[in-house]
């Protein structure tokens, strides 16, 4: 986080990058780290386990930002300064240098997706579902877990963020650096304590044995009676059979030619071929998640404005108080606060008003997203309005609004309002998917339904970054302004945020729909269904 809320004004302002380049390069940062949280996962359930998995992409991570640190160390490594303050365009930064950087924020991605995907799953691993004083010390370690989260993002919106505007971005990332290193060592000392549990397989492969097996099958005849289907789970972990996408059924059809592969002296079907029907219905349960992922999407789309337009509106704009001045970045401290105080709220208040009115323990995790989706949606038009008041400041300053770090006398505050109403749309849409992907998925593809859910995170920064390179090259003027300007105080921001509030209203309309056709997910016999903690542990001895 304390690299990514603060690139944009490095981007625009050392390495003097286009205001839309800037932000893609942010959005397409974020969405890689999302996107190789599959990569990371996929390699600690087949081959490294979650411990080596953590312990190799913490030093990836801390490799990277030293590079990171370095390279915005080394004048080599970026273009000259301006050379006064009239100068309107300025020498970007030549292939070299950024590839330079660019390789830094792969790494950096890179280690980030390798921890993601183990270092919470591994922390449940020390706890026996079992028992019941470990299940209360499990709570206890998620909590402990995410106010750790909420800390260091704190710190890197504030802290971190001042040292790489007043101090320098290679101390900043430096401190990053040793951070990590700090973590990895306090990390190996636990070596021997630990409890290591096996893992169950890949569910991607999983799910890749039922397709092959249906495809090879698909001209084969459904047998009059579903009992005859292939079925070899232990009965109290056995899912029922359903008619839904009834293709797949095929995979769990016996025939002759199903090479048994003698094992031990023991033959087993080759699961390439033949897979039971309780194999089948967690592919299945998998496939009911698409509509609600598909929907999700564009929230983190207007995430990615935060981060980027957001913070690029704020370096144009008043920001002192007294003598100090706010980091350009620090604005996302109120986006940070949308989410603490709507989960606070939530808890506190909204909770225990809904028991004693209706008896509900809250709102369910579908009304959460929904909820979550119409306040970004009212965060765009918020940013657009905010927009509008600066840039009609922007017009009234004239031709000194072109040059670089211009401050206009419009206060930085009138921000504020878009950065809380994205942040409290994060607190319900986040707790509500990350509650409805591993609710509505069978337990042996937890860890596969947190992936798919993160997936939504790297989709909507890539979403972004198509969608401003579109916006760009379709409104680009003969001066090559447009909505989106190198100078974005001659753009039309306002009119790209208003854009991005009516595909937020398109979106809620979709989603709303597909939630009208999600059926509330009620256990049936032999399938088993867990709270949001307990579920992001799996017992591998008891999954089919």
């Amino acid at each position: 986080m304390g690299i990514a809320v603060n690139l944009v004004t490095y981007l625009g302002g050392t390495m003097h990058l286009p205001s839309a380049e800037s932000a893609n390069v942010v959005s397409d940062f974020m969405g890689t780290s999302y996107l190789l949280c599959l990569l990371g996962g996929f390699l600690a359930d087949s081959f490294l386990g979650r411990y080596l998995t953590i312990a190799i992409f913490a030093m990836v991570q801390a490799l990277g930002t030293g590079t990171l640190s370095v390279a915005t160390r080394l004048p080599q490594l970026r273009p000259p300064p301006c050379n006064s303050s009239t100068t309107t365009t300025c020498q970007h930064a030549d292939r070299f240098q950024m590839g330079i950087l660019y390789l830094s924020l792969f790494v950096i991605a890179l280690g980030t997706g390798g921890l993601k995907s183990s270092v919470s799953g591994f922390g449940t691993d020390q706890f026996d579902e079992k028992d019941e004083k470990e299940k209360t010390q499990m709570a206890n370690f998620f909590h402990r877990f995410f106010f750790f989260i909420s800390t260091g993002t704190l710190l890197a919106v504030t802290v971190l963020v001042y040292i790489q505007d007043e101090v320098s971005r290679s101390w900043a990332y430096g401190i990053c650096c040793i951070s990590m290193l700090v973590a990895i060592a306090v990390f190996l000392t636990g070596t021997r304590r630990y409890r290591y549990k096996r893992s169950a397989g890949s569910p991607i492969v999983h799910i890749l044995q039922v397709v092959v097996a249906a495809v090879r099958k698909r001209g084969l005849e459904y047998p009059s009676d579903i009992a005859l289907l292939y079925e070899d789970c232990p009965e109290a972990s056995r899912i029922q059979h359903t008619d839904q996408f009834r293709f797949l059924d095929k995979a769990a059809i016996m025939a002759d030619g199903d090479n048994y592969v003698v094992n031990g002296g023991t033959s087993t079907p080759n699961p390439w071929k033949l897979r039971s029907v309780t194999r089948i219905e967690e592919v299945k349960m998998m496939i009911r998640l698409l509509p609600v992922w598909t929907t999700t999407i564009m929230f983190w789309t207007v995430y990615a404005q935060i981060i980027t337009f957001s913070v690029e509106q704020a370096t144009t704009m008043e920001r002192s108080i007294g003598s100090f001045q706010i980091p350009a970045g620090s604005l996302t401290v109120f986006f940070v606060g949308g989410i603490l105080i709507t989960l606070a709220v939530y808890d506190r208040m909204i909770m225990p008003l809904l028991k004693n009115w209706k008896g509900k323990q809250g709102f369910t995790n579908i009304q959460k997203i929904g909820i979550g989706l119409t306040l970004s949606m009212i965060g765009m038009v918020a940013a657009a309005l905010a927009e509008v008041k600066r840039l009609s400041v922007a017009r009234e300053v004239g031709p000194a609004a072109a040059r670089r770090g211009t401050t206009l006398p419009v206060s930085v505050f009138t921000l504020i309002p878009q950065f809380f109403l994205v942040g409290a749309a994060e607190g319900f849409v986040y707790t509500g998917q990350l509650d409805f992907f591993i609710t509505r998925s069978p337990k042996g593809m937890k860890t596969m339904s947190t992936g798919l859910f993160l997936t939504t995170l790297s989709l909507g920064f890539f979403v972004s970054s198509f969608l401003v390179s579109i916006v760009k090259s379709l409104t680009a003027g003969r001066e090559g302004n447009g909505w989106l300007a190198d100078n974005i105080n001659y753009g039309r921001l306002d009119c790209f945020y208003g854009l991005l509030a009516v595909l937020s209203a398109v979106n809620l309309g979709a989603f709303l729909l597909c939630a009208a056709r999600t059926k509330p997910q009620t256990p049936k016999a032999g399938v088993q269904m867990e709270s949001k903690v307990k579920s992001s542990s799996i017992d591998e001895d008891d999954v089919c």
